[in-house]
């Protein structure tokens, strides 16, 4: 059995939410992640999560409409959880939509200028604390 805590990164889809995903997938050491598109998205993928990330380019994408209503209509007041894109306007929109359910949410993470490992450490620290 693995000690390891699970993660999952929801995205839209995107190229560069994508990749995103990928190096702040790479900074998580002690988790296992899985990546998933939003549109392929189940209640049974965030369940069993420590720690959930979600990330998306635009406010309110086609894509996000299951997601959205699925964190409407659930408690994970025990979960932690961040967001992240590359412009404010949706890093707002993503803060309001885990708010309903209670998430611990962490600093917002604006992709926009590239990342960094370190600097993706440093913002888990903060989420994770």
């Amino acid at each position: 059995m693995s000690d390891k805590k699970k993660s999952l990164i929801i995205t839209d889809g995107t190229e560069e939410i994508k990749a995103a995903a990928k190096i702040i997938s790479g900074a998580l050491d002690n988790f296992k992640v899985i990546i998933r598109e939003a549109e392929k998205f189940s209640g049974t993928d965030l369940l069993p999560a420590d720690l959930f990330i979600i990330g998306c380019e635009k406010t309110d994408p086609a894509s996000f409409a299951y997601l959205k209503e699925f964190l409407l209509h659930i408690n994970l007041a025990s979960r932690k959880c961040c967001v992240f894109s590359t412009n404010e306007k949706t890093l707002k929109y993503l803060c309001d939509l885990v708010k309903d359910c209670e998430a611990v949410l962490g600093e917002p993470l604006s992709v926009k200028d590239g990342l960094k490992k370190s600097d993706i450490k440093k913002w888990l620290k903060g989420v994770l604390k």
